[in-house]
């Protein structure tokens, strides 16, 4: 089954015992990013490595989660969704949550391939309608890009921050027509 239709499936696996950022986050000192909160995703939906050692990290995916933040955060913890990615972004405030550490694997982007090389960020919201591509979002997302291309060594270019619809073998459209590319690139570049 296709990510998308994971995601869209989630509905229902929202209940009691999920972790949610505002009851069970913990500090962010516990993640990657200083600005993120841990909010993990479950063991069985990603692949443990040794990153940048393992594999050489020279990508960021960005990602449109086709579904609420709540519903991404649970979904990436239900142990039988096999899918992640190591940060969410929400539409409203820009709240991150790191649900995956970077040097580990995430399973976003549906090629073995680019899941090894890059990190992958979702971000709340539908293709369809641009009314949650909102400032906090757009200015959030950009600063984590930047500061993990900073840290990783990755260039702030089209050619290494991606669409998911870019990444080989893919049916996604992600992030969507509607989000602006020339405007996140700038945001990255001067953030």
């Amino acid at each position: 089954m296709d990510r998308r239709r994971l995601l869209q499936g989630a509905a229902a696996t929202v209940g009691a015992g999920l972790l949610f950022p505002a009851t069970r986050a913990q500090a962010a000192a516990d993640t990657d990013d200083p600005d993120a909160h841990w909010v993990p995703a479950s063991a069985s939906n990603f692949t443990a490595s040794q990153r940048p050692s393992s594999y050489r990290i020279d990508r960021v995916v960005i990602h449109v989660t086709q579904e609420s933040f709540s519903n991404t955060l649970a979904i990436f913890q239900n142990p039988a969704k096999k899918v992640s990615a190591h940060y969410v972004v929400r539409s409203a405030d820009g709240y991150t949550a790191q649900m995956v550490r970077e040097r580990d694997i995430a399973w976003h982007a549906g090629n073995w391939d680019y899941n090894t090389r890059s990190i992958g960020i979702e971000h709340e919201g539908w293709v369809d309608q641009p009314a949650y591509f909102t400032n906090a979002l757009y200015e959030r997302s950009a600063r984590l890009t930047a500061a993990l291309c900073d840290r990783l060594g990755i260039p702030k270019d089209r050619e290494h921050i991606v669409g998911h619809y870019q990444v080989p073998g893919t049916d996604h459209t992600d992030p969507g027509s509607n989000w602006d590319w020339v405007r996140y690139i700038r945001l990255v570049n001067f953030a």
